[in-house]
């Protein structure tokens, strides 16, 4: 019997010693750190699809491809470089915003590089006949030969147009300077004539536009003003032609390109004869008003 308790006595002391030294083991491995985590650049959020365990996204995600370090910045609405961007080369239609047409149901005459001591004044009476007013766009050196026909042009109610100094068809391509310093002699000569009068558009010479042309013309105050029905009266087809291609072509709208000036221009007169009855029986023919932008 003493040797049964002896044996009970013995195994669980070893029991109880195996437990004690299992316990000092599992104490012992919690309190030595393990390696470290490795970072992977994925924030953990309740709300992100990623999670902090998978590694970081490398291609495009749900909010667009990361943003690139070490490449050019992305371009600006004024320019790659973020500058200003520069105006255009080319306008597409060649007119960089130059007027075309009345903007309304009237129809506009215009008359180019007068004023002519010979034919001015058989057009300013053919329109005082008929009870039209038209736009005249003068050159300048005309304007300081002949105020007075400037003064005649005025006084029948119509409107002035700067057409350069002496008709210069490059004059878009030359300095800004040079631009305003012609623009500005072109219109003191005018005012010289007429001091009140007001100068409110400005055609190129040739339809020949540019941006810095078209600039300086705003700058000074002069709406660029183009056309929309050319006959080509200036090659001096004859009456007959200008009053067909006149007659055919004119809508609501138009503004019609006629030359007092620059050349034999007996076909024009000869035309605005029969061509002034018919457009006004057709439309409503006015001058571009004086100030209109």
């Amino acid at each position: 019997m003493r040797v049964d308790a002896t044996r009970r006595f013995v195994a669980l002391a070893t029991l109880v010693v195996v437990s004690l030294l299992g316990s000092a083991y599992v104490l012992g491995r919690s309190m030595v750190p393990g390696p470290a985590r490795q970072a992977t650049g994925v924030t953990a959020s309740a709300d992100d699809p990623s999670f902090a365990d998978q590694p970081a996204q490398t291609g495009p995600g749900p909010g667009g491809p990361p943003p690139t370090s070490g490449g050019p910045a992305a371009p600006t609405e004024a320019g790659q470089d973020g500058r200003t961007a520069p105006p255009p080369e080319d306008a597409g239609d060649g007119l960089f915003g130059a007027r075309v047409t009345t903007g309304s149901a009237q129809v506009a005459l215009t008359f180019d590089d007068g004023p002519d001591p010979q034919y001015t004044p058989q057009v300013l009476a053919l329109l005082r006949k008929y009870g039209i007013t038209a736009t005249f766009c003068v050159v300048g050196e005309n304007a300081q030969s002949h105020p007075d026909l400037i003064q005649a042009i005025v006084a029948d109610g119509h409107t002035l147009c700067n057409h350069s100094w002496h008709h210069d068809e490059l004059l878009g391509k030359r300095s800004t300077d040079v631009i305003r310093a012609d623009l500005l002699r072109t219109n003191a000569a005018i005012r010289a004539a007429v001091p009140d009068a007001e100068i409110a558009y400005y055609r190129q010479p040739g339809g020949a536009w540019t941006y810095p042309v078209v600039s300086v013309a705003e700058e000074l105050g002069l709406v660029p003003l183009h056309w929309t029905v050319d006959p080509s009266d200036w090659r001096a087809p004859g009456a007959a032609r200008i009053v067909h291609d006149v007659s055919t072509e004119a809508q609501p709208g138009s503004i019609v390109l006629l030359h007092d000036a620059g050349g034999n221009r007996q076909g024009t007169v000869d035309a605005l004869r029969s061509l002034l009855p018919d457009l006004a029986a057709r439309f409503r023919l006015e001058a571009l008003a004086a100030g209109t932008t």
